[in-house]
Formats: C-alpha cells, structure tokens, sequence
C-alpha cells in the first residue's frame, strides 16, 4: 500500500475516477506524433528515417516510467501529476518553437530529446491516476484499468477532433495547445487525485456505476468518429465545428453524474471500507484459529490493522511475537501475492507476460508511428480519418477487453492472457492484409489492428497486478510497458524506417510510393505476433491454477501476506 493510510469514513473514490478520466485523455498525448510529424518533417527537411527516430523517442517518453513507478509509493499522486505538468511544458514547448519557427535551426538531438521529455509526462499522468484508482478499486482491476486505459485509446480520436475542427488542422497551434492546455487540465485535477477508501464487493452500486462509466465512454467514442469522419467529408462551417467539440467536451464530464447522484441522492446501504483482511479471516484461510490480536498478525498485516506503517512496528514487539511463535518468518511470496520488483523480476511468469507484451504492442506501434506515411504511400491524402479509426477501435479494444476478462476470470477463473492470444493471431491475419495492399482494405486493416493493440494494454495491467500484487505495481506495470519503446526502436526504428529509406532510394524520391513501401516490415511483424501467439499459449498454461485459486468462488480472493 501506499504511504498514505487510509481512514475509514473517508469520501469514495468516483471523484477520483471522474477526474483521472480528464488526465488520462491528457495522457494521451503521444498519439499526436501522426498529426503534427509530417509538418515537423518538411519544416526540419529530415528523412524518413531521421523522423522514424522521433517517434521512437515519442514512444520511449512515453513508456519509461520506472520514475514514475517508484515516485507513486513515496510520494503523494498531486507530486507524480505535478512532474508530468512540468515535463509536458517544457517538452512540447521546444517542439512548438521548432515547427512554428519561432527558434530556426534546432539541433536534431534537442528536438529528439524534447519529444522525449514531452511524452514522458504521458507515463507521470498515467501512473498517478491508475495505481491510485487500481488502489481505490481493488476488486475490480481489469474494469478499472479497461475504462482508464480506453481513455487513453479515444483520447487520440479527441485531439483528432480539436486538431480539425478548432485548430485549423495547424501543427503549430496542435502543439502549443498541448503546451499549455494540457498542464492546465491536470492543474485543475491534482485535487481530486488521491487515495481514498477502497470501493466495497458488497456496494450494489458499485457494478452500475461502472456500467454507465463505461456506457458513456462508448458514447463519446462513437460520437468523435462520426462528427471527425462527417466533418472530414464535407465542408462544415467553424462554428459549427466549435460546437460539435463543445458537445466533445459536455461528454467526456459525464462520469462526474456519479459522484454527483451520490451527493444529491445519498443512500444508506453504502458500504466503503479498508479491504485488509483481519486475523480471524487470515487464519481461518489457513486453518488455524487466531484472535485478533494486534501483534499475533505479521509486521505488515500488524501495521495495516493499527493504521501505521510496517517500519513503524517496534522491533522488540516484533522479536516478542516471533519468540512465542505468534509471527512466523518471512517467506518467499506466492504467485497472487505482493512481490518486490526484484522478487517479480527473476520469476519466469514475469518475463512470458513482458515477451507476449512486447510483441504485440511493439509491432502495433510500429504501424501507429508511421500511418501517416503508409496511408501517403497506398494514396490516401488526408489520414486524420485514418487515426481516429485506429483511435475508436484502440478504445474498443481497451475497454472491451477489460470488461470480458472480468466476466470470465469471475465465472470461469479464465485467465486474462488468453485474450492476448486471440489478439495476436488477429494480428497476424492483419499485417498480412496490410502486406497484401488490396483495394478497400487499409480502414479494415488499421481497425482490427486497433483492436488487437488495445487488447494487449487492458490485459497485461491487471495481470500483473494478479500475479504480483499492488504494492511494488507502479514499478512492475512500468518496467512491462517498456516493451513498448523497446519494440518501436526495433521494429519501427530500424525496420520500418530502413525499409522505407531503401524503398524510397530506389524509386529515386524521398518520398515511398506503393505497397512495397512497407510490405516487408508486414511479413516480418505478422512473424514476430507468431512467435507471440506461442509464448502467450505457454503463460496461460503456467497461470491457470493461480486463476482457479484466486477466483475460485466467483470474486477476487485476498490472499495472506507473504510474511507469514
């Protein structure tokens, strides 16, 4: 747990949520690169590999939060939102004075780590609100992790939408907006951001508040990608555009009903508590009989009982308990247990999950880094439509994704992965239409491989979590998300972009025409999602029987401290 302790009759956590919606759709910010990067090109007269090595580094800013992931267990989450607000000002500020020509002649290596700096604020946003939430949440992770993450997945379609419509499709203006109106939005919601009483099982409004949560995301995904595409294909006025992003914006506040129903209308049958297990419940989970005494409970069970910290234990009361045989020593944790980074880092599981995570979001990266170059080379002029429906399938996957593993992980003990790996064998079929080029199929392609990418986000978060508990999880789902920029230095950076170049060099232009372009790159990704395919199959196998035990009956089983 974090370091702040949580008090009984403290407020419930739908405001939180309500307001981490916000920042995480400011924390999808690196899904700007395809809108701003062919401008920040022709300004810079980069290559294309020079500008496949920015979207490297947009990916590695917005992936490398190890930082973030250590700060969010000994700091407070308005401390974490705080660095990312700096980080995303100076960031995307430099880039502004890059492409608006404010300062000329930039150096190539300020511009690629100022793309850096600038994503990384994604990976402070995200990490404050997600593990907080997932705190504040603790029985219903893949739900939370699917709306917060599906967030992040429409927030792209979002800025889609205020690029074409209040922007001017200006990559200059684009990026001054994300300058400052971006650290403006999370300044406004740093209050609402912190730890609060966990969500109770036993509330029955707890499921319809996520329904309608993840009813009105859905809404709002549906609505950008039909005002984008119809104000796309006909010529709308400004103002009218003004106010179809005003409606945009009405709806993304709809998750605050919640709170706000539950202040008006408040009822008595609300049922909020610390969800630490007692004594009696642990013993009798291993078939002792305990009282619930105090110092007969482990040093951090003992501390979460009298509301301290472990290290607050005195040492003597400890050695005292231990003498009597009342405190055991500790032990190695078990699958479904808290681990440390260390502990999680040499178990096998750990890396299957980190290998799976790497192929599918490394190779889905790769094609959202350059679609705005592979709809150029297959002809498509404008690709704003082309994102924005990578965007709304991206969410769909998300959100999707979170809301059917819960359901089966509950009735079934399902494991999460097996959702990966249906993922990863769509993926193949879609790099393969990709590679294939036939008439019609580009939208099709770009959507189903939205959806796969999405997938692999909602998944691996929650299973993490699952398999190595929450207290190290800021650190652990942040060293996996380092599959991402991983990935798109090699598949991306040097494939893609070396590719490209070769093809480009051949025709006698700097620009790529045709579908060898990136033919390829398709042949050798939809390979890689074979390879991924495989490893997934072998980790739902491993982790079968630690499902079976956590969700035997139907709901999440806390399990005993490893301290025992």
């Amino acid at each position: 747990m974090p370091k702040q302790v949580l008090k009984a009759g403290s407020r419930p956590p739908w405001v939180g949520l309500a307001a981490a919606v916000w920042v995480q759709t400011a924390a999808g910010n690196p899904y700007n690169f395809p809108l701003y990067s062919p401008t920040l090109k022709s300004v810079m007269g980069y290559s294309q590999q020079q500008l496949t090595m920015l979207g490297v580094a947009n990916d590695i800013g917005e992936n490398l939060g190890i930082f973030p992931g250590i700060a969010c267990n000994k700091f407070p989450p308005w401390a974490v939102l705080l660095v990312g607000v700096v980080s995303c000002f100076l960031g995307y500020g430099v880039l502004w004075l890059a492409v608006s020509q404010t300062v000329e002649n930039l150096p190539y290596w300020l511009l690629w780590l100022a793309l850096c700096v600038a994503t990384n604020s994604s990976a402070w946003y995200g990490t404050a609100v997600l593990v907080t939430n997932m705190r504040n949440f603790p029985l219903s992770r893949g739900t939370v992790a699917g709306i917060l993450k599906g967030y992040i997945g429409i927030s792209a379609a979002v800025y889609t939408a205020i690029y074409s419509m209040v922007l001017s499709e200006s990559a200059s203006n684009l990026l001054l907006f994300l300058m400052l109106g971006l650290p403006i939005l999370c300044l406004a919601m740093m209050y609402f951001i912190r730890p609060c009483t966990p969500a109770s099982g036993e509330d029955s409004s707890v499921h319809v508040h996520f329904l309608f949560t993840q009813a009105a995301s859905i809404v709002l995904a549906v609505y950008i990608l039909t005002v984008t595409v119809l104000y796309d294909l006909s010529s709308l006025s400004k103002v009218v555009g003004y106010i179809l992003v005003a409606i945009m914006v009405v709806l993304l506040t709809s998750p605050l009903a919640i709170p706000v129903k539950m202040t008006l209308f408040p009822t008595n049958n609300k049922k909020f508590g610390p969800q630490v297990p007692s004594s009696d419940s642990l013993a009798q989970e291993e078939g002792e009989s305990t009282p619930a005494d105090p110092l007969l409970l482990t040093p951090s069970s003992s501390a979460a009982y009298l509301g301290i910290e472990s290290e607050d234990v005195s040492d003597v009361e400890f050695l005292l308990a231990m003498g009597e045989g009342a405190v055991k020593k500790k032990r190695r944790p078990r699958r479904g247990e808290d681990f440390k980074f260390g502990e999680a880092f040499i178990k096998a599981d750990f890396w299957l999950l980190w290998f799976v995570y790497f192929v599918g979001v490394g190779s889905g990266v790769t094609v959202l880094n350059n679609l705005a170059q592979i709809g150029a080379a297959l002809g498509v002029d404008d690709t704003t439509v082309l994102l924005c429906v990578f965007s709304f399938f991206n969410f769909l996957g998300r959100l999707g994704s979170g809301v059917v593993s819960e359901y089966f992980v509950r009735s079934k003990a399902l494991p999460r992965t097996i959702w990966m790996t249906f993922a990863q064998t769509i993926m193949i079929a879609t790099f393969l239409l990709y590679a294939s080029a036939l008439d019609g199929t580009l939208y099709v392609a770009t959507a189903l491989l939205g959806l796969c990418y999405g997938v692999q986000f909602s998944i691996m978060i929650p299973t993490a979590s699952e398999l190595f508990g929450l207290k190290h999880f800021g650190i652990i789902f942040n060293f996996m998300q380092l599959g991402n920029p991983i990935g798109a230095l090699l598949f991306s950076g040097l494939l893609a972009g070396d590719v490209y170049d070769a093809e480009a060099a051949l025709q006698g232009a700097s620009t790529c025409l045709g579908p060898t372009c990136f033919r390829l790159t398709f042949l050798i990704l939809a390979g890689l999602c074979g390879l991924g395919t495989l490893l997934s199959i072998i980790l739902y196998v491993r982790i079968r029987p630690v499902y079976q035990s956590l969700y035997s009956e139907g709901s999440f089983r806390i399990p005993p401290s490893s301290d025992q």
